[in-house]
């Protein structure tokens, strides 16, 4: 009888082996979700959508278009379309433009756009036109900003908003009638070279300037394809060498974007918006040894009249009103707070609580600790 003998792993540290591997796992997985995939944090130079604008006429309105008396630009273009169809009007005769409103057309033209790929559009009105509401754009040229046409746009407007009014000049108004939108409203007729698939690189450009977020994602680059594949230029730019093939820059790209990189954290900011109030402390914002009081002073003046007569039997005096004017002064008690170097956000905001300051008390607490020179951190007013 033959007796094997396992001289292998025992469970426990089968076991143990299994929990090691998970742990690392885990790990890695908390690195992972740390990080941001590249495609969230660069875009590719040259892949850019592209502005385009146009002039037309909206027809079709229920006598809610421009005004005759006062949109003459309206008149002049119903009148070179007329022209150009063989329709000449007398010069001393101005057609009604009830149905009729002059529209701007613009569009943004999507990276990559094919010949004849539909684009949608939005159609505002340059003249006093109540309501584009029920209207049809007739065929427009869409121009970029070298003049050249790229797109065509024409079809029925999509409006939001509408309108009612009185003969008696009052007036009840939904959202916005005088603009609208055509979804796939125009067919693109050129194409815009972006320049993807020329030369030997690529350049990643970051969304956010950071010198040590441009240096982790070209050093991440270079680990998983190899050395020298990326090059950061400056806060910005990141050179990569790619293939000259398209198909194979495509998965070039591809792969590159589901790179995760760790960005470096946003520099030490304080953002104010004097107009809502609003305040934005970032997390690195320190500050040095400072005392902070705050009281307010409020003086309240009140105004009142008096009636002064003479007596029930007095022979002379006459009855006067005479003003009384009430002067009050109240303070409030302020405590002055202490904080050593080195306080964190946590800490300046619960300062800020204990001493009951307003957001436009704390304006001019953080600012007053900027020029003294104890607040670490970029104040920015907005």
């Amino acid at each position: 009888m033959t007796r094997k003998i396992y001289k292998g792993p025992t469970v426990s540290k089968l076991l143990l082996t299994a929990c090691i591997v998970m742990l690392v796992l885990l790990a890695g997985v908390t690195n992972i979700a740390k990080a941001d995939r590249l495609k969230d944090l660069v875009s590719i130079s040259g892949i850019r959508s592209n502005q385009l604008v146009g002039y037309g006429l909206v027809v079709g309105l229920d006598g809610t278009g421009d005004s005759t008396n006062q949109t003459v630009f309206t008149i002049q273009s119903l009148k070179s379309m007329l022209r150009r169809y063989g329709i000449t009007l007398p010069p001393n005769v101005n057609p009604r433009l009830d149905n009729i409103a002059a529209v701007s057309v613009h569009a943004v033209l999507p990276p990559f756009s094919k010949i004849g790929q539909k684009i949608d559009i939005t159609v505002s009105s340059l003249g006093n036109a109540d309501s584009l509401r029920g209207g049809s754009l007739l065929m427009t040229p869409l121009k970029g900003a070298d003049g050249q046409t790229y797109a065509i746009a024409q079809g029925n407007l999509v409006v939001g908003g509408f309108g009612a009014k009185g003969n008696d000049g009052s007036r009840v108004v939904v959202n916005v009638p005088s603009a609208g939108r055509i979804p796939n409203g125009a067919s693109v007729e050129k194409l815009v070279n972006t320049g993807f698939a020329e030369g030997d690189t690529i350049t990643l450009n970051l969304h956010s300037a950071d010198f040590t977020t441009a240096n982790r994602i070209s050093g991440a680059i270079n680990r998983l394809v190899g050395q020298g594949t990326a090059r950061p230029v400056d806060a910005i730019s990141i050179n990569v060498n790619a293939p000259k093939d398209a198909a194979q820059r495509v998965a070039f790209v591809s792969f590159l974007e589901e790179i995760n990189v760790e960005p470096a954290d946003a520099p030490a900011r304080i953002i104010v918006n004097a107009r809502t109030g609003t305040i934005v402390v970032g997390d690195h914002v320190r500050v040095m040894p400072f005392a902070v009081t705050h009281g307010s002073l409020t003086v309240a003046i009140t105004e009142s009249q008096d009636v002064s007569q003479p007596a029930a039997f007095a022979r002379r005096g006459r009855t006067v009103v005479t003003d009384a004017t009430d002067i009050s002064i109240e303070q409030e008690q302020a405590r002055m707070l202490m904080f050593d170097s080195g306080v964190t956000l946590r800490d300046l905001v619960r300062a800020v609580n204990e001493v009951g300051a307003a957001p436009g008390d704390l304006m001019a607490i953080l600012e007053a600790l900027k020029q003294s020179g104890a607040l670490r951190a970029e104040l920015i007013v907005i």
